[in-house]
């Protein structure tokens, strides 16, 4: 019997997050994928480098990918060094690869890694997103939420 997926995933260290993305878009589900990796890519992980601002996935002949993650070469690392914008594969259940590939088929939906990190195992995973793209109206509306809780918070900490 397979073990129930827990609510929030446990991350040890976060290596990068995607900030931006909670801004510009409604996040719909959310997925735990390892990643495929060499061995100077997890050693600047470790070391805390990395970006995923630009970064999507994609799936393509039924195998997840990650695209435009930027990982920089390892400084030590010599001619076995690696690529920093290669794409990378995500691993994946094939059940969960249809369903994301039905989503962003049928309700236009986009993947988006919120962060990538090393689990209580020390395994890198991504945390990815289905998510539906916000207008500018919706925007505004999420800035001026934030406004409010911030000033609603100052209010309640004056007044004890």
């Amino acid at each position: 019997m397979a073990r129930p997926k827990p609510s929030t995933f446990e991350k040890a260290k976060t290596v990068a997050e995607n900030r931006r993305a909670r801004f510009d878009y409604f996040i719909e589900d959310k997925f735990e994928a390892g990643i495929a990796l060499s061995g100077t890519e997890v050693k600047s992980l470790r070391f805390g480098e990395g970006s995923i601002a630009e970064a999507y996935a994609e799936v393509r002949d039924g195998e997840a990918w990650l695209i435009n993650a930027n990982i920089p070469e390892f400084s030590h690392g010599n001619r076995f060094n690696h690529e920093p914008k290669r794409p990378r594969k995500l691993l994946l259940h094939h059940r969960e690869i249809e369903k994301l590939v039905g989503a962003v088929e049928r309700q236009g939906m986009t993947l988006i890694p919120l962060s990538i990190y090393f689990n209580s195992r020390g395994r890198a995973k991504v945390e990815l997103a289905l998510a539906k793209g916000k207008k500018t109206h919706d925007k505004r509306q999420t800035i001026k939420e934030r406004d409010w809780q911030r000033d609603k918070a100052r209010l309640m900490r004056e007044r004890g």
